[in-house]
């Protein structure tokens, strides 16, 4: 039998070759931190470990996802806490110039019916507020800004553009100088056309009925219901009512209810306050005077009460985000060690391998750059 030189380097080449996958095999181990590199080295632990890695991922996400949801909210919760508080010093400025001692100087009227105007232009820029440019009181439509106030406060116009239109619907709410109540237009943005005040009514209804239920880890997906609602539309927070609460009535009970907070809203309520104050500088009627203002700062104790109710609501949401968040940090280090348990290599063993095929694989190097260019085996036979 006679063995040549180029079957002896085949099989040299072939070792040193295994050796230096299990090399590399092993450094791969010690790198990722896996002990299985596919599904043929163990079946069992690789599926099981994918199926952590998975729930891992969805962890993840839900992690990401609730971050920005939580300051969304947060920014939510700051905003109607500024509305209340603009709202509590407006009652206190409307009793103090219904005080005989204080309204019998019209300029400190004229001054307080400025510093009223402003409130409500305040307020009007809470409910514009943004979080990452995105409108964080437009309901569904966060890329349009929701409110305008025109410079004498009596008209508020509510901009949103609805799933399938081209262009944005206007809402707009007038407070009439007769009945000190809004009165509804606005012009439709998939028509283009003007709206009387039924069709804009059911407009204002259809954008405060819309959710934005999020799974972030808390409730049932397949339950949407017991999803968390991260939508507060900003005609949701001055009226206190809930999308939920909406969409649980009909259509004319909506109608209604709408009506009667809207006019006992904050901005209306410093809107009646602004106007009650020009009426009597034009007429120096003092008795309408105070009796306007009693109506108002009875009905401005109430709206502080509901919008005080959405605040906590908003900080109850924002509290079971932080418990949610939590909950989701427990998870995922308890899907940490699993996976180590699973899939996870033993670092010690596992560099312990790695400098064995080290030196195996140098000492086959070495054998290989010794070898003589030829062999004694050629000769023989």
């Amino acid at each position: 039998m006679r063995v040549t030189n180029s079957s002896y380097y085949r099989n040299f080449n072939n070792s040193i070759n295994d050796v230096h996958n299990m090399l590399n095999k092993s450094m791969n181990k010690v790198s990722s931190g896996k002990a299985y590199e596919t599904a043929a080295d163990n079946p069992l632990a690789y599926y099981e470990g994918k199926k952590i890695d998975n729930q891992y991922q969805d962890t993840l996400s839900k992690l990401g996802l609730l971050t920005n949801v939580k300051n969304r909210l947060y920014q939510q919760e700051l905003g109607a806490r500024s509305i209340q508080e603009r709202l509590s010093e407006a009652k206190k400025k409307v009793e103090y110039i219904r005080s005989d001692s204080n309204n019998s100087d019209m300029q400190i009227v004229q001054t307080v019916r400025d510093d009223l105007l402003q409130k409500q232009q305040s307020m009007v820029n809470d409910l514009n507020g943004q979080y990452q440019n995105l409108y964080i009181y437009g309901g569904n439509d966060t890329a349009t800004t929701p409110f305008t106030l025109s410079e004498d406060g009596k008209k508020l116009t509510f901009s949103h553009k609805f799933a399938g239109d081209n262009d944005v619907t206007k809402m707009v709410m007038t407070l009439s100088e007769d009945t000190g109540k809004y009165e509804f237009s606005g012009i439709n943005g998939g028509t283009s056309r003007n709206m009387d005040e039924d069709e804009t009514l059911e407009c204002i209804i259809k954008a405060m009925r819309e959710t934005g239920y999020v799974d972030v880890g808390y409730g049932n997906i397949s339950e949407r219901d017991t999803l968390l609602d991260t939508n507060t539309g900003g005609l949701n927070l001055i009226t206190g009512l809930t999308a939920s609460a909406m969409n649980a009535m009909t259509l004319d009970q909506a109608k209604s209810e709408l009506i009667s907070r809207l006019n006992n809203s904050p901005i209306a309520l410093i809107g009646k306050a602004v106007m009650a104050a020009d009426d009597y500088i034009d007429s120096n009627n003092r008795t309408d005077f105070s009796s306007a203002l009693g109506d108002i700062m009875d009905a401005m104790t109430t709206t502080e009460h509901t919008v005080s109710t959405v605040y906590s609501d908003l900080g109850n949401k924002y509290s079971l985000l932080e418990s949610t968040e939590d909950k989701l940090t427990t998870i995922k280090l308890a899907l940490t060690e699993q996976y180590k348990t699973k899939l996870g290599a033993d670092p010690y063993e596992a560099i312990t391998e790695m400098f064995s095929y080290q030196q195996s694989y140098n000492a086959a190097l070495r054998v290989g750059s010794n070898m003589m260019s030829s062999s004694l085996f050629d000769f023989v036979k």
